[in-house]
């Protein structure tokens, strides 16, 4: 839990929490009902967030995970932070996707969200991939594994480029 909003800190639920942080009252919402994805998609590209997903994609990818976690702003009910978490429902999960909006950064959302997705695995290992929150990462438990390794099936992004 993020000391920053334990003062303030409002649970719903298993899958809504709200936050109290530097005057900004933040929902946390394990449901992508009412996200705006042309909007989120904006967002992320203006952050230098955006993988080349488009809006559709980018729902489609939240919405067939198997834990999401959104952060949306209570005056405007605006996203700013989302993650997912992808798991074999036993061990391993592998935790992608983690942002929060630049102007809402350093206040422990990304912290909660994670934190709130890491709570619906227990005892599973959990994986990601950073290049530059290694920071967070390491201050929410996670450590170094000494080699990653992946490979696109296929075109990126193109679901008809694979071979069959």
């Amino acid at each position: 839990m993020c000391t920053i909003y334990s003062m303030d800190q409002t649970r719903v639920g298993a899958t809504q929490a709200r936050w109290h942080a530097l005057g900004v009252v933040v929902h946390l919402e394990s449901s992508p009902t009412g996200v705006d994805w042309e909007r989120a998609k904006a967002d992320l590209g203006a952050d230098d967030f955006d993988n080349g997903r488009s809006p559709e994609a980018l729902r489609q990818s939240f919405e067939q995970s198997q834990h999401v976690v959104f952060a949306r702003h209570d005056d405007a009910d605006r996203v700013v932070g989302m993650a997912r978490l992808l798991s074999d429902g036993v061990c391993n999960a592998y935790l992608l996707d983690v942002w929060t909006m630049s102007t809402y950064r350093r206040r422990g959302i990304a912290s909660a969200m994670v934190q709130m997705l890491m709570d619906r695995v227990p005892g599973q290992h959990v994986g990601l991939q950073t290049s530059d929150a290694r920071a967070l990462y390491l201050s929410l438990g996670f450590r170094p594994q000494p080699e990653f390794m992946s490979a696109v099936v296929g075109v990126w992004l193109d679901p008809g480029s694979v071979r069959r």
